[in-house]
């Protein structure tokens, strides 16, 4: 195996993590956002409310788009499978 194919395959292993990961926690991020700002401006302070919102965000994230996600994340599963006789060597 080159270094040039490892760099390769550690490459797409970000690629695939950013791309898995980003709208779930973009989806909390947007939903803390949300939630402190209305905490501020109605002075509510309940730390679980903040916690329950994020939850929901990740949650709706995932049920809309956790069948591309996880496909994505078998394309690049068999991709890495598949390359195994290449690497091995």
């Amino acid at each position: 195996m080159s270094i040039d194919h490892a760099i390769a395959l550690m490459t797409g292993l970000l690629e695939i993590s950013v791309i898995v990961a980003g709208p779930l926690l973009g989806a909390a991020l947007v939903g803390g956002l949300l939630i402190g700002v209305l905490q501020t401006a109605t002075q509510i302070q309940e730390m679980s409310l903040s916690y329950v919102v994020k939850a929901a965000c990740v949650l709706l994230v995932f049920v809309i788009a956790g069948t591309a996600l996880a496909e994505r994340t078998v394309q690049y599963t068999r991709a890495s499978f598949a390359a195994i006789s290449q690497v091995v060597r």
